[in-house]
């Protein structure tokens, strides 16, 4: 494991190498104190550009690359409005789009105020807006979930300046954590909608989707999804509060040049049709899964551990972007920010909310707030079950539990069994590591 996702500060990106360089582009444009923080924010926004192609997922089962969602988290006046810019930048396809999408129901509108109560009206055309508004209903986000697909089954894009936005899209905040997961698993929208004209129709929710709030809206806003899996599904990027510096950070000016390189990059994605099967990544995916299944070994929490699966996923997802936005190749550096995005989006989650992932939501406690503790490491090279279990006691687990544990690190030798002494030993594969 190449992060240590314990510490308060965040686990610092690899250097973006041969393979990212549509990343590195996208960051010219943004303050150097916001790289990290947006990074895992670009690819819900690039993947609504992919459609009509699948790639296979090591589970073997097939993914588009809509259902991506992705939160970015940081005090208020700390920059997360540059998302917004750079969200604009790479929907310029989409605005165009849409401008035609909205004359044409201009046009219908007019003609159906000018017909008289007992004229014929003209039927409604099928439109489909890639880049809703932000204050988009529920009914308008299924309808144009229905035209989305009868244009051949396109991705709308959502940018939620503010999380609470999210409560109109989806029709009232008890129904958010219903719809975001449709929205992750690329279900039917779970309801028929009916009109003057009958039912129209079901339709697959093909969404990506990128939200911004700060600490205490995003804690309130999923203190009651932390457990249901819509947490899971979300990616977080959390940008901690800075150092006062008193220098006002300087944003890109957005050339000619740059949206000349975007656009051939956007194209790349634009044209990608078919079924792919990404064997470099599928391989790197699978080393990540037995990481986080040591991670929550050590730290002994299965709420990480569930929580780890869906990161993979989106990290995964990540992965086949960089690799259409390549030309279709694949890099180390590529396979590098794919390890950091899954280690960057575990941070942020237990940053902001690893207290409420306790057994007492109410109270924060300070150890866990900073993130899962690898209680191996906290230990002397060579110590007993009582140290174990006082530190457990510490961590705010039930000390019952040492047995277990020291049973799964003697499973993964981690540590070593002296029934002489009564001491359990770290082995030296465990210190190498």
């Amino acid at each position: 494991m190449r992060y240590d996702i314990s510490k308060r500060k965040a686990p610092e990106m690899p250097n973006l190498g041969k393979g990212t360089e549509c990343i590195k582009l996208l960051l010219s444009q943004a303050s150097k104190d916001m790289h990290e923080p947006l990074v895992p924010m670009f690819f819900p926004v690039l993947g609504a550009h992919i459609s009509g192609a699948e790639f296979q997922y090591p589970d073997l089962t097939w993914k588009e690359m809509c259902g991506q969602m992705a939160h970015l988290v940081a005090d208020s006046g700390n920059n997360k409005g540059q998302l917004g810019n750079l969200v604009e930048a790479i929907c310029r396809d989409f605005r165009q789009h849409d401008e035609e999408e909205m004359k044409k129901l201009v046009e219908w509108a007019r003609l159906t105020k000018t017909r008289g109560a007992n004229k014929e009206k003209p039927a409604r055309p099928d439109t489909a807006i890639l880049f809703p508004p932000t204050d988009t209903t529920r009914a308008g986000f299924l309808l144009n979930a229905m035209g989305c697909e009868t244009l051949g089954g396109r991705t709308q894009y959502f940018n939620l300046p503010e999380v609470e936005m999210a409560n109109g899209l989806c029709g009232g905040h008890k129904q958010v954590s219903h719809m975001l997961r449709n929205i992750y698993d690329r279900a039917k929208a779970g309801a028929m909608r009916a009109t003057a004209d009958g039912v129209t129709g079901n339709p697959v929710l093909r969404v990506c989707m990128t939200i911004s709030s700060t600490p205490v809206a995003a804690r309130d806003f999923y203190k009651n999804e932390l457990f249901n899996g819509t947490f899971g599904r979300m990616a977080f990027s959390y940008k901690a509060r800075g150092s006062r510096s008193g220098r006002i950070p300087r944003q890109g000016q957005y050339s000619d040049e740059f949206y000349q390189k975007l656009d051939e990059y956007l194209a790349r994605l634009n044209i990608c049709k078919g079924r792919f099967i990404i064997r470099p990544l599928n391989k790197l995916i699978d080393h990540l899964a037995a990481d986080m299944a040591t991670l929550a070994d050590l730290v002994d929490d299965d709420v990480l551990w569930d929580v780890s699966k869906r990161a993979l996923v989106s990290a995964w997802k990540a992965g086949c972007i960089l690799w259409v936005l390549n030309n279709q190749t694949w890099t180390k550096s590529m396979g590098d920010l794919v390890e950091w995005l899954v280690y960057h989006d575990l941070w942020s989650k237990m940053q902001i909310f690893a207290d409420m992932l306790g057994k007492d939501a109410d109270v924060t406690i300070e150890a866990r707030r900073r993130g899962p503790k690898n209680m191996l490491d906290s230990l002397p090279n060579t110590f007993n079950e009582a140290q174990l279990q006082a530190l457990r006691t510490e961590a705010g687990k039930d000390p019952a539990g040492s047995k277990d544990q020291l049973r799964v690190w003697g499973n993964r030798k981690f540590i070593t069994y002296s029934a002489q002494t009564g001491l359990y030993t770290k082995t030296e594969e465990y210190l190498k590591q």
